[in-house]
């Protein structure tokens, strides 16, 4: 009886155990397991539920059946042109076939480094066949463009005239592709290379980002200043048209002012010399001795006055005076 207890307990003990180390396994929904033996691989598991092994035996290995994500480092990589520029790329991805994945890969780390080699290997090659343009943009919209400065002038004529001149239709390369297609091409070259290898399905590739490389950056910037040069430059063109005209006008508008005051100068002129030699004949008919003798005395307070000396009176000039008709006027 005391041996049938003990084998029982024994038995027990070996049942407890046995189920400690695992016959089973549960395999979550979104996952799928590689059971190998040994090393070597007798079965696969893509169903949810629980499942049996062979305890210390079998090994089982899981992985992921939902939609991973992969994001690549940037790449500087030259176009068409060989313009350098810098595209960053995104994927997505998933295991199809965990015995081949396990096979060619074995780890999850392992398939991203695979991804790495061959998307970043598909992205240089599509990038490098296309020129820039193709890269940069999806459509040729960008040629239908008239950008036209926001202006408002004095009047309509002049908006509409500077507005004729600060436009600028931009002029940019036909694209036949675009910056989507390229990324269904990279697509297409990589899906094949990864299903057949390494047993991972990639759902799509991305172009994230593309940025311009320094070189190509400033390049851009300077088109940029060159446009911008050109608007300024019509503008001080229109300015200086109006300035022409302003001046023009005003030199037109001065020689108007001028010439109407000179004849009103003339005028007045005329009227006061009228009416001084009007005053002077009168004035030479009422006393003419002493109208002589008046004149003479203006005619020293502007001729003598300013003089520091005087030579000789013996002249003409100074008959009024030293002569007796001089001292008779007095």
């Amino acid at each position: 009886m005391k041996k049938l207890i003990t084998t029982l307990i024994i038995i027990v003990v070996l049942v407890i155990i046995l189920f400690i180390l695992g016959p089973f396994y549960i395999l979550n929904e979104g996952e799928q397991a590689v059971i190998t033996r040994f090393g070597a691989i007798v079965n696969t598991q893509t169903e949810a539920g629980l499942k049996v092994k062979v305890p210390f035996i079998d090994n089982v290995v899981k992985y992921s059946k939902k939609v991973l994500s992969w994001d690549g480092d940037s790449q500087r990589i030259p176009t068409k042109e060989n313009q350098f520029i810098w595209v960053d790329t995104t994927a997505r991805w998933k295991i199809i076939d965990p015995l081949k994945f396990y096979e060619a890969v074995n780890t999850i780390d392992q398939g991203y480094a695979r991804l790495d080699d061959v998307v970043d290997s598909t992205v240089r090659t599509i990038i490098a066949e296309n020129f820039l343009s193709e890269a940069v943009r999806n459509s040729n919209k960008i040629n239908e463009m008239i950008i036209t400065e926001q202006i408002k002038a004095e009047n309509v004529e002049d908006t509409d005239q500077l507005k004729s001149l600060t436009q600028i239709k931009t002029q940019s390369d036909t694209i036949t592709k675009g910056r989507e297609k390229l990324s269904e091409e990279m697509f297409k070259l990589a899906s094949g290379i990864t299903i057949e290898e390494y047993g991972l399905e990639l759902l799509d590739i991305l172009i994230r980002q593309i940025r311009y490389s320094d070189d190509l950056t400033t390049s851009v910037y300077e088109r940029m200043i060159k446009e911008r040069n050109q608007i300024a430059e019509a503008y001080r063109s229109y300015g200086e048209g109006k300035k022409a005209e302003w001046l023009g006008k005003q030199e037109n508008d001065k020689k108007t002012i001028l010439s109407e005051a000179y004849a009103t100068s003339e005028q007045i002129k005329g009227t006061a010399d009228a009416e001084a030699t009007k005053t002077y004949a009168d004035s030479y008919s009422a006393d003419p001795v002493f109208f002589e003798f008046w004149r003479t005395l203006e005619s020293y307070k502007k001729v003598i006055a300013p003089l520091d000396k005087i030579l000789s009176t013996e002249m003409e000039y100074f008959d009024y005076l030293y002569t007796k008709e001089g001292a008779a006027a007095k």
